[in-house]
């Protein structure tokens, strides 16, 4: 389901998704004395789907509860979420398994370890497997897709991959004992060291939240959120990447910002600027292409704060989408702090 909203058509949702949007309905208290009678498998399978369910419609809530055919009402919707969903497990289970449970499901997703290893970046899962032994390493791409069980051989230093690569050549049908093995090898190590390493610090989720605000909106929260916790407020400006930020980044992200940008957005961008970032972006491109927008500037008179502001958003936006995909890298006060997004 990946945190997509539930449809309304009740019919429509699979037996998990009913149980945990009911059993989230009847409140924690009895919520954690249903999950007490569960396996664990039953209870991994209903987390994965709460942590994941997000905002719900109150009718939605109230067609579950109607065919459960139960005597209750819902006076609104239900939220569910990952600190929801172990809040409400810590009521029932003993906190090592609670653990347990929540590491696998903030892991990567996927029923089973082998759909799970599907999802991580196979530069990630190289760098793990580099260090294990080359039949083990081989046991592991007998069970994963071939097309990234490809990716991750590439990965791995070259004689390591051919040593695996002929591990995998010789091997003969691998002992149900040693599968496991593995596999409980991987999520006890593996799995759960990710699960910790993925989980993102709450300042950057608000900086990335701030970023998309418009300025007006912006300012008004930083201004209230200084108030209330100036630490909090300086950490997130301190992450933000902004329009002014562009003017830190050296000529090649430029250019990479100019080959992908809108270039009709470019001249109001630049018309809010500081002279300083006009001139960078200027003085990246040819003669001809600067005298153009020189000249698209001075043509579009005075404009509205808010379409600069978004023609602004949108080479923000450009830019830490190369950051992501690794093209460019932007760096905020200092080069040896770079944020790459």
């Amino acid at each position: 389901m990946s945190g997509a909203r539930l449809r309304e058509d009740v019919k429509s949702l699979t037996g998990v998704e009913k149980s945990a949007l009911f059993i989230l309905s009847l409140g924690e208290d009895c919520a954690a004395r249903i999950f007490a009678h569960l396996s664990d498998d039953e209870i991994r399978d209903l987390s994965q789907v709460m942590a994941n369910l997000g905002n719900v419609s109150s009718t939605l809530v109230e067609k579950i509860l109607v065919e459960f055919a139960e005597q209750m009402s819902s006076a609104g919707g239900t939220v569910g979420t990952l600190e929801s969903t172990e809040r409400l497990l810590g009521k029932a289970l003993d906190k090592s398994r609670v653990s347990s449970i929540m590491e696998e499901i903030r892991g990567p997703a996927g029923r089973t370890m082998w759909d799970k290893l599907a999802n991580v970046n196979e530069a990630v899962l190289a760098a793990y497997l580099k260090n294990e032994y080359p039949q083990t390493v081989a046991v592991v791409m007998s069970k994963i897709k071939p097309n990234h069980a490809a990716r991750v051989l590439t990965s791995l230093p070259e004689s390591f991959a051919m040593e695996v690569i002929a591990r995998m050549l010789r091997m003969e049908a691998v002992q149900k004992d040693v599968i496991d093995d593995i596999e409980r090898t991987l999520r006890n190590e593996f799995m759960s060291n990710l699960a910790r390493t993925n989980r993102r610090d709450s300042h950057e989720i608000m900086a990335e939240v701030f970023n998309n605000l418009d300025r007006s909106s912006e300012a008004k929260f930083m201004a209230a959120l200084e108030e209330r916790n100036r630490d909090s407020a300086e950490k997130i400006k301190s992450l933000m990447f902004t329009f002014e930020d562009l003017g830190k980044l050296d000529g090649g992200a430029i250019q990479s910002i100019l080959r992908v940008a809108d270039k009709a957005k470019l001249p109001m961008a630049l018309k809010g600027s500081s002279e300083s970032i006009r001139d960078l972006f200027l003085s990246n491109m040819s003669e001809r292409a600067g005298k153009l927008l020189r000249d698209d500037i001075a043509s579009l008179g005075p404009v509205r704060l808010k379409d600069v502001e978004e023609a602004q958003s949108h080479l923000v936006n450009v830019a830490k989408d190369l950051a992501a995909k690794g093209e460019i890298a932007i760096a905020k006060d200092t080069e040896e702090d770079q944020l790459v997004y």
